[in-house]
């Protein structure tokens, strides 16, 4: 594999890109200064390199009826269960991320349920049953203020 330098028009397409994943090829040229086939080549050799990991969309899930955002810290029977948990809370659809961390918890996990109905059956049937979870903690979000992507 040759080895890819990042310079200024790179940043600059993935600083718009972040601010607009739907933006086209064509305005990103114009505002960069460069063709439209640059632009192109430029997000192919970023895809890749994994820079690039596709596009995603935005929702707001309480306009789906989802108001709750919990944050679910996970205590593991043994360290060498993480691979095991990990697989079994994958298929749990309310939750949205997954992260392996240091400190008190081995996981830490966000999850998005309807109400704190639906939140209290997704701790108790789903999660707190799982093979290899010691126990949790749980953090409802009362509010988010900040959601960006990393300035570059």
């Amino acid at each position: 594999m040759e080895n890819y330098e990042f310079d200024n028009v790179d940043l600059k397409i993935l600083s718009l890109l972040q601010e607009d994943a739907s933006i086209p090829y064509t305005e990103i040229a114009k505002k960069v200064f460069v063709s439209p086939g640059t632009v192109h080549v430029r997000m192919k050799k970023m895809e890749k390199w994994g820079v690039v990991k596709g596009t995603k969309i935005q929702i707001d899930y309480t306009k789906l009826g989802y108001d709750i955002v919990a944050f679910l810290g996970i205590y593991l029977e043994r360290s060498d269960l993480y691979d095991i948990v990990i697989n079994q809370l994958k298929n749990i659809p309310e939750i949205t991320t997954a992260h392996y961390t240091t400190g008190n918890y081995s996981i830490f996990v966000q999850l998005v349920c309807r109400d704190t109905k639906h939140l209290h059956y997704v701790l108790h049937n789903k999660i707190q049953k799982l093979e290899g979870i010691q126990r949790t903690e749980t953090f409802i979000s009362l509010q988010e203020n900040i959601n960006r992507p990393l300035a570059i």
